[in-house]
């Protein structure tokens, strides 16, 4: 289960922290990505950090703005936004990956993702 939280509404140029709470499976044997889905938009890759925490990825429209990270102790993923931009508004939901100890070649990959927690608004004014 992923509990997701963080959302809001921000003005450009201010900064969020989306949080992920996960919980019924091992949280360290797992990738886990944040996706983002505006409307009328496919759901698309924001970022993604392996199971131990040492590899990650971003999509390019991050520019460096974004940071996902992990906490193993408290069983959460992270996603510090900085710098938002009124094209970040979306819905952004946090996602594990299917198959433990799993991440090249697959980590942004909606399909390889089964589970989702439910999603978080945000909506970036200008």
């Amino acid at each position: 289960q992923l509990q997701a939280s963080g959302g809001g509404l921000v003005q450009a140029g201010d900064s969020l922290r989306l949080s992920c709470a996960a919980s019924g499976r091992p949280f360290d044997k797992y990738t886990m990505g944040w996706f983002r889905q505006a409307p009328g938009r496919e759901r698309e890759i924001v970022a993604a950090i392996n199971w131990s925490g040492g590899t990650k990825n971003y999509a390019d429209f991050v520019k460096g703005r974004f940071t996902i990270s992990r906490d193993r102790v408290k069983n959460t993923v992270y996603l510090r936004m900085n710098s938002l931009e009124p094209e970040d508004t979306a819905v952004y939901y946090c996602a594990g990956h299917g198959r433990p100890y799993t991440y090249e070649g697959t980590h942004y990959d909606t399909r390889d993702y089964p589970f989702w927690g439910q999603g978080t608004q945000v909506t970036v004014s200008s």
